[in-house]
């Protein structure tokens, strides 16, 4: 193995520089890029985009989604009016109403005014009150800048405060959970000792209360070189557990439990994924699992009793077995079901399972194969829901419904969201294209019934395509307005295309398996495959063409940028890894081993080379004027991926003489890119507002 010092790298890399995330010169040249970019698009038509998906973001009668805990439904919430949010609560009654009451617990803004900082809500855990009680204290988690480092709160429910001398643990990549009022579990990151190298925290501790972190003692430990210790405390009365997780990388983990201080492990396979609920034990294959002489094909899902399972390894039933359209996306327990969503070709299922009766199976009705459909269990504690179910149903033009049902009874619509834009007259169609190996791959379109075959319409395509993500149909105001709202200089409406590539997991894990690692490509080429296939349909051209991609997405759109730059006028880059040779040392980076190969192992980096955007430039080097106009962004406080990469790409590109390349980097935003409906508002519209002006 190779690795690299801090000078080696300055005399090999020249853009070494810019991975200073705070240094003044790196800060320099970002401001520089940042402040031409926006004089650039930051004009009248940005303005007014801005307006437009700030006021879909800030609209008001937007379905408040909830979750229950005892009596309450909470929920968190942002408006014009509430920039950085809301936390609340209000009972089923008054939220089955047109307009439910609310009870005020915690308000963001006002929390930032006190604070003299800028907190950002990032979610909360309650504390299981005694039988019959009330909840009355929960964790809060609050992000600084809206990165993945949390500060952890004790706030008290009854008195609507956080509590003075209560538990706050200190900004760092952290979890927490209640193992009772004085005690939680934690996993923090907050020094060498207890970080691995993927930034993540590699010990969990007991903490009680009035004591200090440092001094805890450790539960649970993982190897510095894996990815992460998870752990929580299952609190579910007759099932009182430590569940511990050592994700040694991406895909390959051991689960086990502590009970009264022995540790349990669940002696499976490292790939095959273990979740627990009460008394069973599931598991998930994501290769071909041969257990007592049994096999358990990859995508499956069997389940059994925990004691069983410990006991002699008895799997009690296989309840899904994919074919090849299908795949396992979800599951979710109500006190007497099993409710698991599967996908064929990219549309959704329900399938249910009655635990009581030998796991026979039935199917939730779904209306509509163009829509995506999520269910989740109310709360299966309560006897009053114990088998209640949430449904939530949303497509590209059909605004999000979410309906409450029990198992075996229909499901009742609760709340419709209002349309957000004109999806009058647009039709959507799923196509396929083939790939370069033969593959044939999906793809949604999103057009004006009545198009035109004649390669004059633009095309807005989106893409991620890794780490087993699905994309599928979802309502998007802010692309209604930003995107297909627009009309083209020849009066069209445009098109949007969501991309469902190797990578994802829209055919369960083999669909992910097949762009791993030295078949990274395969992606990209079923990205390319779906570009040419608009292009021969007669939807678009090149010049017409537009692409977006955020994250690994970013990665692919990088991966066009350099590798078919000819298939497209105009490309946005988010958040990106480009730097696929520095990618282990930077953020995160290190976690993702498992899905693009160690560029410190010679022979894998003779293959991660190939998809590195960066080393691309210059190791297959196209005619300057053949690459697509690009913005390539991300934020100075993402901490997942880090900014470094997208600098360095695009200095890079500016440097070769690349003069339709574009830079924005915002101070705060974290690996979201935004933390409040404004800063999403205007990292949108920088975004449409780029790629239109490209393509229109």
């Amino acid at each position: 193995m190779t690795s690299f010092s801090s000078d080696s790298l300055a005399t090999t890399d020249q853009y070494a520089w810019l991975e200073g995330i705070h240094d003044a010169a790196a800060l320099d040249w970002v401001r520089t890029q940042t402040q031409r970019t926006e004089a650039e698009l930051h004009d009248e038509d940005y303005a007014q985009s801005v307006v437009a998906i700030r006021k879909v973001l800030d609209s008001t009668d937007r379905i408040a989604m909830v979750t229950k805990r005892g009596d309450f439904y909470y929920n968190f919430w942002r408006d014009a009016e509430h920039r950085l949010g809301i936390w609340r609560r209000t009972t089923w009654d008054s939220y089955c109403s047109e307009s439910p009451v609310w009870e005020l617990l915690l308000d963001m803004d006002q929390y930032a005014t006190t604070q003299g900082a800028q907190w950002h809500f990032a979610g909360s855990s309650f504390l299981r009150p005694t039988p019959g009680e009330p909840h009355r204290k929960a964790l809060i988690r609050l992000s600084p800048d809206g990165g993945d480092q949390v500060r952890i709160r004790e706030f008290d429910l009854e008195n609507l405060r956080f509590i003075e001398d209560g538990f706050d643990l200190a900004v760092a990549k952290t979890s927490a959970s209640w193992i009772d009022e004085d005690t939680l579990l934690v996993t923090s990151a907050t020094d060498e000792t207890n970080t691995t190298r993927s930034t993540y925290a590699s010990t969990a501790r007991e903490l009680t209360r009035g004591a200090s972190l440092a001094d805890a003692d450790v539960v649970f430990e993982v190897d510095q070189e894996h990815v992460a210790a998870f752990c929580y405390y299952d609190s579910t009365p007759g099932f009182e557990r430590i569940v511990t997780t050592d994700a040694i990388d991406f895909y390959n983990s051991h689960t086990g439990i502590i009970v009264d201080g022995t540790h349990h492990k669940i002696d499976v396979p490292t790939d095959v994924q273990v979740s627990l609920h009460r008394q069973w034990v599931l598991f998930a294959p994501q290769t071909d699992w041969t257990h007592q002489g049994q096999l358990i094909p990859a995508g499956s899902l069997a389940l059994s009793h925990l004691a069983d399972f410990l006991d002699d390894g008895r799997i009690a039933q296989v309840v899904f077995v994919p074919d090849a359209k299908t795949s396992l996306q979800g599951l979710d327990f109500t006190a007497n079901y099993l409710l698991v969503s599967v996908l064929h070709d990219v549309a959704a299922q329900i399938l249910v399972f009655d635990l009581r009766n030998n796991f026979a199976q039935s199917t939730l009705p779904v209306e509509d194969p163009m829509l995506s459909v999520s269910v989740s269990a109310v709360d299966d504690e309560d006897t009053a829901t114990a088998d209640d179910y949430w449904m939530t149903i949303t497509g590209f033009t059909t605004p999000t419904t979410l309906l409450r049902g029990s198992v075996g009874e229909p499901a009742t619509v609760l709340k419709r969201s209002p349309e957000r834009f004109d999806a009058s007259g647009f039709a959507v169609t799923q196509h396929f294209a083939r790939s370069k190996d033969g593959t044939r791959v999906p793809y949604f379109q999103i057009a004006d019934a009545q198009l035109e075959l004649d390669g004059e319409n633009s095309v807005l395509m989106d893409g991620y395509g890794g780490f087993q993500h699905s994309m599928t149909p979802g309502y998007s105001p802010a692309m209604g307005v930003g995107w297909l709202s627009k009309r083209s200089a020849n009066g069209r409406r445009p098109v949007y295309v969501m991309t469902n590539i190797r990578g994802g997991g829209e055919y369960g894990p083999g669909w992910h398996r097949a762009a791993l690692r030295e078949k990274r490509h395969r992606a990209y080429e079923d990205f390319a495959a779906i570009a040419e296939d608009l292009v021969t349909r007669g939807v678009t051209k090149r010049e017409r063409l537009a692409a977006t991609g955020r994250s690994n997405g970013g990665l692919l759109m990088g991966n066009m940028i350099t590798g078919y730059p000819q298939l497209f006028g105009a490309i946005s880059c988010g958040v990106p890894l480009l730097d696929m040779r520095r990618y282990t040392q930077l953020a995160a980076g290190h976690s993702w081993i498992a899905e693009y190969g160690d560029p410190d192992v010679p022979e894998d980096w003779e293959f991660v080379r190939t998809f590195s955007p960066l080393h691309r430039l210059t190791d297959q080097p196209h005619p300057i004027g053949d690459y697509p106009a690009s913005l390539i962004w991300t934020t100075t406080t993402d901490d997942r991926v880090g900014p470094s990469q997208a600098r360095k790409m695009a200095a890079k590109m500016m440097d070769l003489g690349i003069s339709n390349v574009r830079y924005h980097e915002p101070e705060n935003g974290g690996h979201a890119g935004s933390t409040d409906n404004d800063s999403t508002a205007r990292m949108l519209a920088t975004s449409y507002e780029f790629l239109w002006r490209q393509v229109r």
